[in-house]
Formats: structure tokens, C-alpha cells, sequence
């Protein structure tokens, strides 16, 4: 019996699967497109590609289109899964979790193994994987370059706290000739920035702080947002699955 998390987000659908023994045997990445609908049926053929069958699995969705997955046994709360799935890959310890999502960025503090209190920005995309998307297109860079680009450059701001705003201020920046590192560092440092706002109002300083979501490869956004609030960020190569390591744990524990 194969536990199986799907956590399809705004910009990335993460899947994992799970087999009796807890074990993770099969972890998925792809782009969320227009349509979740269109998304969960390719999650199903590409399970199946993989000799696993979704009819002898139990199934929970999570994310933005968690109710796109007509095969999912429940939906699961973002909250909920990314709780349990940072939990788990931080060897169940006490921490607060730092989520980046595509349209959003969730601030959660965990206390053996519950959520406790979380913060969550959901009306603005500043501060998301979104923002540095919409910018990233702007300057004519990938997010993994403009990350990387952003550690070299320096001296540059953007005020904005609004992403179209923000957007018209690079624009400007690149009309008046600034070095493209420069505004790399910016649109990184307001990123980071905004994180640091929303950290403010929960208590990290005695907390394990655990850094998921999709930015959470990108070594100088960390960097900047350990600056900013003064602590340091524990992640590693699975944190950006978080969600749907949580939602598979639900559905092995629960039996959805």
C-alpha cells in the first residue's frame, strides 16, 4: 500500500510517495501550468509510468489546487502538511518553519509536532517565489541566475512593497544603466526583507528556524535572511517537497 502526498502549489506541484516501510521512493517536480486539473491527471499517468497504482494507495492532496485531484482520498491545509512535513525532515524537533511559496509566504512555529501559530501573507506577492519570477523575466535571467547574480552586486534598493511597483522600479533601474548585479541584490534583499518583517512578529529566538518552498536552494536568499533577522536557517535538498512529504505522512497515518 503506497502513501502518496500531492501538494499542487501556484507555480510547482510536488509529489511524493511513500511504501510501507515510511520509506520515500518516488519524489516529483513539475511545473503547476494554467490548469491543476490538467496537472493532477499528469501526475496520475506519470505514477502509473512507474508501475504505481493510485487504486491501492491512499491519497492526500494539499496546496493551491489540492481540490483539482479528483483521486485524492482528502484535502489537506497547506498549514497542515508543510507543518508535518518540516517536522519530519527535521528530525521531529521544535522549530519555525519559514515557507516561500509561489503566491505566498507562510511563518509557522511547531511545538511537538502541532502548530502552535502561524502568520501567512496571502494578500500580496511580494516577498514570494512570484515576485522574484516576475523580476527575474524582467531582467532577462533565470531565478537561479539572478540568485546567484545577486551575491556579487550591492548599493541598490527597492522601496516598493507592491510587486507592480517593484516591477516599474527595476525598470527604471535598468533604464538608467545600473549593473545588473545591483538589482539582483535588491529584488534578493527585498525579498528577504519581507520575510524578516512577518519573523518579527513570532518568536525565533530560541527556535530551531527551518527554511522550505522553493527558494530554499538559493544559498544567498538564505544568507540575506539570516542577516536580517539575526538567526540562522537550518534546509536542505528535500525542504522544497515539505508540503507533500506532510500530506503523504497524513494519508500513511491516517489512512486517509
Amino acid at each position: 500500500m503506497f502513501s502518496i502526498g500531492i501538494d499542487i502549489g501556484s507555480t510547482c506541484t510536488k509529489t511524493v510517495v511513500m511504501n510501507e516501510s515510511g520509506e520515500m521512493i518516488e519524489m516529483l517536480l513539475q511545473p503547476t501550468g494554467w490548469s491543476s486539473v490538467d496537472t493532477a491527471k499528469q501526475i496520475r499517468k506519470s505514477l502509473e509510468s512507474k508501475g504505481i497504482c493510485i487504486d491501492d494507495a491512499k491519497i492526500v492532496a494539499t496546496g493551491y489546487g489540492r481540490i483539482s485531484v479528483p483521486y485524492a482520498d482528502r484535502q489537506v491545509t497547506e498549514i497542515t502538511c508543510h507543518a508535518k512535513g518540516a517536522y519530519y525532515l527535521n528530525e521531529n524537533k521544535d522549530m519555525v518553519v519559514i515557507d516561500i511559496g509561489g503566491q505566498d509566504t507562510k511563518i509557522i512555529k511547531i511545538e511537538s509536532g502541532q502548530v502552535k501559530d502561524f502568520i501567512m501573507n496571502d494578500k500580496c506577492s511580494a516577498g514570494t517565489g512570484r515576485f522574484v519570477e516576475i523580476m527575474a523575466n524582467t531582467m532577462g535571467l533565470t531565478i537561479d541566475e539572478l540568485c546567484e547574480l545577486a551575491r556579487t552586486g550591492s548599493g541598490v534598493t527597492i522601496s516598493s512593497m507592491c510587486t507592480v511597483f517593484a516591477e516599474s522600479e527595476v525598470i527604471s533601474l535598468i533604464g538608467r544603466g545600473e549593473d545588473r548585479k545591483n538589482i539582483a541584490y535588491a529584488v534578493v534583499s527585498s525579498i528577504a526583507s519581507k520575510v524578516a518583517s512577518q519573523c518579527s512578529h513570532m518568536d525565533t529566538k530560541n527556535a530551531v528556524v527551518y527554511l522550505t518552498g522553493g527558494l530554499c536552494e538559493c544559498a544567498f536568499l538564505k544568507e540575506r535572511i539570516e542577516q536580517m533577522i539575526g538567526h540562522e536557517l537550518v534546509t536542505n535538498s528535500k525542504a522544497r517537497f515539505a508540503g507533500a512529504i506532510g500530506a503523504a505522512l497524513i494519508a500513511a497515518s491516517k489512512g486517509a
